[in-house]
């Protein structure tokens, strides 16, 4: 009956409880709440399944070492998700040497209207994702972090280590090239 509540608790009740006992059953709760969830994100930035569960692995594991360090200026999963999409983002620029703005510069795309295009809601969840696919791992965590896991401007600037008008400015060319790409694959025939 003890296990049950404690899976009841909330995530910062559960760090408190993991820094204040020292208790790792209670981390184990954290672990299992969360590595499905970080194994998706790094899924969806390495595209590797084995590759991502080794990261996932590696990151639940440096976050136990570092849950002193949450400082609750957002919810967990927020600050976990950061950690996740910029581990993902360090690895992948350690491996393949992925040096942004020189990929940025190499891709550029023409000058569109902003997002406000009429089409956007015509937007086809599978076909988005096929062009998420398409652009570069630092713009897609950007995206991904910022509509699909809420994550404030401040919290992404930290975690790809930029200041934030350079985050909102990369968010900015990430949804033109999201946009410009998706009119160019799939609304071209309309």
């Amino acid at each position: 009956m003890r296990s049950d509540n404690r899976h009841s608790l909330v995530d910062e009740d559960i760090i408190r409880k993991i820094l204040d006992e020292k208790n790792t059953e209670y981390y184990d709760i954290l672990y299992k709440r969360y590595f499905p969830k970080v194994l998706d994100k790094c899924y969806g930035i390495v595209k590797s399944r084995n590759l991502a569960e080794e990261l996932a692995e590696d990151i639940l594991s440096n976050t136990y070492e570092k849950l002193s360090s949450y400082k609750k200026i957002s919810s967990f999963s927020s600050w976990l998700y950061s950690i996740t999409y910029n581990y993902c983002i360090d690895y992948l620029r350690k491996k393949n040497k992925l040096h942004y703005p020189r990929w940025s510069s190499e891709n550029e795309i023409p000058e569109i209207p902003d997002e406000t295009d009429e089409n956007i809601e015509n937007i086809s969840y599978d076909n988005l994702m096929a062009v998420l696919d398409q652009i570069h791992p630092e713009e897609k965590a950007l995206l991904l972090m910022k509509y699909k896991d809420n994550i404030p401007i401040k919290q992404i600037s930290a975690a790809l280590r930029i200041s934030d008008d350079a985050a909102k400015m990369r968010l900015k060319r990430a949804r033109t090239r999201v946009l410009y790409l998706y009119n160019q694959r799939y609304m071209k025939d309309l």
